[in-house]
């Protein structure tokens, strides 16, 4: 899974990537001229036999010049980077995608924006957007000052709370591209990931409509079972599964769980070993977490994780 601001796959990703490899460059020439100049002094200094009274106007004018090119060097990086920074500010669309993203400790909800509410579409830790069209982030967080950052994508931004940050960008190439919470958030910082998808627009048109649906309803007894359970038990008060009584918004909607490829954030594979052992003990895996262990039976906690698989 690509996460690299040297891969760009957007419009905002190869303007942050071309000013990063000039100042690159630019940095490199310079030090290496640097290095040279203070080599040929130090040899200089060491041949020289008795004093040269030129020697100090000389000084004068070699430090007027490094001055003078060190000037000119900070402006010229300077104006490249305002340059970039409008460049990049300017990327908006009346019709854009709206995908408000708000985080937590350590998870990302997203939803999709429809003027019609039950249009609506709401995940976790996994953005799916289409190539070739304008999309704004509208990044929030719950808690603690996060940051969103896709390297391969865009550059940084802060999720403050009480706050609301826009974040626009295009993607040229279809791809599953890594994000990151860049901004220290708490004990599970490192493990609260996501990915994006991009799609072909019609893919993603496919996508989202069967994300509007509901769960779709279990078909053996088992499965039957762990539905039961996950609108009778705990699970019910924190988590959403769309179709049935389960409702609550504190914690992943499950509606589509098993279309995700992750678990926790990015924590972990999304697979029947790792389902299990996140009912388990969420707290042996991501400690910290807000996900308590539940203390399920084997029987009750494998019928909730037939359940759980099965929701695509």
């Amino acid at each position: 899974m690509l996460q690299s601001a040297l891969n760009p796959a957007g419009t905002q990703a190869q303007r942050i990537e071309a000013l990063w490899w000039l100042m690159f460059w630019v940095t490199g020439i310079v030090t290496v001229v640097v290095l040279a100049f203070l080599a040929v002094a130090i040899v200089r200094g060491r041949r020289r036999s008795r004093p040269d009274s030129g020697a100090d106007a000389r000084l004068l004018r070699y430090v007027a010049w490094s001055t003078a090119a060190t000037v000119v060097v900070l402006l010229g990086l300077l104006v490249s980077s305002i340059v970039t920074g409008r460049a990049m500010a300017s990327q908006r669309a009346n019709q854009s995608l709206i995908v408000e993203v708000t985080a937590n400790q350590w998870w990302w909800n997203v939803e999709y924006q429809h003027p019609e509410p039950e249009q609506r579409v709401r995940t976790a830790n996994e953005l799916h957007l289409p190539t070739g069209r304008t999309v704004m982030i509208k990044l929030l967080a719950s808690d603690v000052i996060h940051s969103f950052w896709v390297p391969s994508l865009h550059g940084k931004l802060d999720a403050i709370p009480g706050h609301s940050a826009e974040l626009y960008l295009q993607i040229d190439k279809p791809g599953v591209y890594r994000g990151q919470c860049a901004e220290y958030c708490g004990v599970q910082h490192a493990h609260m990931a996501f990915v994006v998808v991009a799609e072909e627009p019609d893919a993603f048109e496919r996508w989202i409509q069967a994300q509007r649906t509901t769960a779709l309803d279990p078909q053996t007894e088992q499965q039957r079972r762990g539905r039961q359970l996950v609108q009778a038990g705990t699970c019910a008060m924190c988590h959403t599964v769309r179709g049935t009584s389960a409702g609550a918004r504190r914690a992943p909607d499950l509606t589509h769980l098993a279309t995700r490829a992750t678990l926790a954030a990015g924590t972990l594979p999304f697979t029947r070993e790792h389902l299990t052992q996140w009912l388990d003990n969420p707290q042996r895996i991501k400690p910290g977490t807000k996900m308590p262990r539940i203390g399920l039976s084997p029987g009750d906690r494998d019928a909730i994780v037939a359940y759980l698989e099965q929701l695509k």
